[in-house]
């Protein structure tokens, strides 16, 4: 998936300091890594998020956030952020909130 490079910019400086984290390039796109489980992406315009499938609904209330979907298919525990809203809201706050999930999961 493309990426905006600002975007990344901005996403790997929210997420500097923060320990367990990794980047790694997947799907011709960029997603960073938390204890090995994947935290969250960017694309163009939007970031993406993965907060867990009982976390969805509460995810989605959330301005800009919309359900991931690929080869139309929803992708379950995972939403699309606009990057516009994420930014205004805070990713901070959208960090935290994946990462209640993530680490949940067994480290790889």
């Amino acid at each position: 998936m493309p990426y905006d490079p600002q975007l990344a910019d901005l996403l790997r400086d929210a997420l500097d300091g923060h320990p367990g984290i990794e980047e790694k390039k997947m799907f011709g796109g960029i997603c960073w890594m938390l204890d090995g489980n994947m935290l969250c992406g960017v694309e163009v315009g939007r970031f993406m998020f993965r907060v867990g499938k009982d976390r969805t609904e509460e995810a989605l209330a959330r301005p800009g956030a919309e359900p991931m979907e690929m080869g139309g298919r929803v992708m379950g525990g995972l939403v699309w952020v606009d990057a516009k809203a994420a930014i205004k809201t805070g990713l901070d706050d959208w960090i935290v909130f994946a990462s209640e999930f993530v680490c949940s999961l067994p480290a790889k």
